[in-house]
């Protein structure tokens, strides 16, 4: 086995991801966080990038469960983990899904004071 495929990360092909495992990994706050920012960025960014109030341990859960359900693509680059979107492969799937997701939490920005949805 190669060092690169010893590296490699399980993910869900597009026809194994599943709606209620999409939505469970963008109900918790934390979770929906990261996908934000990573749908705000035009590239993909290293679990380094964010700034999260959690331990690594628990971050490190929360990008294994976005990996698992399908929402986002973990790779390996040197000894980076690297964090991209499947937003192609979710709009093709639950078509405005997504964005609708996204648009909604924008509008709870608006409306809830900082830190009581966190």
């Amino acid at each position: 086995m190669t060092a690169a495929a010893a590296r490699a990360l399980d993910h869900p092909a597009r026809d194994e991801i599943r709606l209620e495992s999409v939505l469970h990994a963008l109900a918790d706050p934390v979770r929906l966080r990261i996908v934000r920012e990573l749908a705000a960025s035009e590239s993909e960014l290293s679990c380094s990038y964010f700034v999260l109030p959690i331990t690594k341990s628990t971050c490190t859960h929360h990008f294994r469960v976005l990996r698992e359900s399908g929402v986002i693509r973990q790779d390996y680059r040197g000894t980076a983990k690297m964090n991209g979107l499947r937003r192609s492969d979710l709009d093709a799937l639950f078509p405005g899904l997504l964005d609708g997701v996204l648009a909604a939490a924008a509008s709870q920005d608006d409306r809830v004071p900082q830190g009581v949805a966190d």
